[in-house]
């Protein structure tokens, strides 16, 4: 299933941040961790390069990820000019305390008080954008949910006499090019509702799941993930339906509460440390999109 989600307060909310681009000296982009490039929107990209800003990637919700994907993205983003990344959780204030130095660092022409730092937070829909607002400001300033775009305006604050900090809302771009990206979107809370159905995310999770961790399914639901035969995307749907006894009326396996069932708990971190794509796949999956639409 292809997935698109572009609310219309996000038209407007884009124009407002290409505006105060032109004023700020570091973008601080926020992706999910799990899910680096796909949560990665590439208007933010092309902003920043039209007003030549450099960019703290932070790839946040880095303990639900698996370590080991996660510093080879930060190794591929730091061979980039003008990014330094990252890796941070908003559950650790500690750990996003060194943010602004970090920020300091890619603009040094703002190392004294004559003017001060100015950051702009970026990304999309539910990585984190707001809570890492708040731990820095030490107080609740920007409105945080467990949801996508809850943040729908612009605020900029001041974190003291050297630093200020803009805040935006949550930016998809209206056509999602890949549709592993929309799956992933999806399956890690950043779309709406609306957009998505929850069977076929599970289904394409699981399949990313069966692939490359496959024992955190035995050990969280009993898959038999071990068998070479019968073992795809909807059995272990299936599995988790007979696992938690979630039937219908008749017996049937209650699959979409299972597809609920499984994206919950990745999303909470259940399954365990787990990250979605990793450098090489995601060149293997452009590489192949290339190839198709040659």
């Amino acid at each position: 299933m292809a997935i698109q989600w572009y609310p219309g307060h996000m038209t407007s909310a884009r124009k407002k941040a290409a505006e105060t681009m032109a004023s700020i000296d570091v973008v601080i982009e926020v992706v999910d961790a799990r899910l680096p490039a796909a949560s990665t929107n590439p208007m933010v990209h092309e902003l920043r390069l039209h007003r030549q800003r450099p960019c703290i990637k932070v790839l946040n919700k880095a303990d639900l990820a698996d370590p080991l994907v996660t510093q080879a993205w930060i190794a591929d983003y730091n061979r980039q000019d003008g990014v330094r990344a990252v890796a941070l959780s908003c559950k650790k204030p500690g750990e996003l305390a060194r943010l602004p130095s970090l920020c300091q660092s890619l603009a040094p022409h703002r190392k004294d008080n004559t003017k001060p730092l100015r950051m702009m937070i970026m990304g999309i829909p539910n990585v984190g954008k707001s809570t890492l607002m708040n731990v820095l400001l030490r107080r609740r300033m920007a409105k945080v949910g467990d949801e996508p775009a809850v943040t729908k305006s612009q605020q900029t604050l001041q974190l003291d006499i050297r630093h200020w900090l803009t805040d935006t809302p949550g930016l998809l771009w209206p056509k999602i090019e890949y549709p592993s990206d929309g799956l992933m979107l999806a399956a890690s809370n950043a779309v709406g509702r609306n957009a998505m159905i929850d069977l076929d995310v599970a289904i394409f999770l699981a399949g990313v799941l069966l692939a490359r961790y496959p024992q955190l399914l035995a050990s969280r639901y009993g898959c038999p993930v071990e068998e070479p035969a019968g073992v795809d995307a909807v059995s272990v749907i299936e599995a988790i339906a007979g696992r938690r006894g979630l039937r219908m009326r008749g017996g049937e396996a209650d699959l979409e509460k299972a597809a609920k069932a499984l994206l919950q708990d990745y999303r909470n971190g259940v399954l365990g440390r787990i990250s979605l794509e990793t450098p090489a796949t995601r060149r293997v999956m452009l590489a192949a999109e290339l190839a198709e639409h040659a």
